[in-house]
């Protein structure tokens, strides 16, 4: 994670690169990582789950999220780091609806 910017670092920029893809393997939520905090392990991102919105959240928590059958979060190996107007449907934000 030592390509990612600091924490507050892009908070200026409209379409900011996103540089990890956290999920839950058994359900539907998905952080998307633009920035980093090494020393609290704090994202922000944009957050994909019951809303859809730019968040802080913790590593640590992440971590602990029990999931179905033992799954727990985790990275997307596959993810190619992107402009949040990239990102695929349903996930870009409505901000770069045509």
């Amino acid at each position: 994670m030592k390509t990612i910017p600091s924490y507050g670092e892009t908070s200026e920029q409209l379409d900011s690169m996103v540089h990890i893809k956290l999920f839950d393997p058994a359900g539907s939520w998905t952080w998307y990582v633009m920035e980093y905090d090494p020393k609290d392990r704090i994202c922000y991102g944009w957050v994909c789950g019951f809303e859809q919105e730019f968040g802080s959240f913790k590593l640590a928590e992440l971590e602990t999220i029990p999931g179905p059958l033992g799954r727990r979060v985790e990275r997307d190996l596959f993810f190619t780091p992107c402009l949040l107007s990239e990102l695929p449907e349903p996930h870009r934000p409505g901000i770069f609806e045509a």
